[in-house]
């Protein structure tokens, strides 16, 4: 498994503006999360916390 080096840091507003940048672009959550250093679950708590949608992969 993937280490990740922002593990249970907490998300900072910037973070979060990237999410939704990212998200808006039509990114897929894995390339989402590589992107931010965090994990696909981090990533799927934030979104879903702020109501965000994250692309599906087809």
């Amino acid at each position: 498994m993937e280490r990740f080096e922002r593990h249970r840091q907490p998300w900072t507003f910037e973070e979060i503006e990237k999410l939704k940048l990212l998200a808006k672009k039509g990114m897929a959550l894995k390339a989402i999360s590589k992107a931010m250093t965090r994990s696909d679950e981090s990533i799927k708590d934030r979104a879903k916390l702020d109501s965000i949608k994250i692309a599906k992969l087809r």
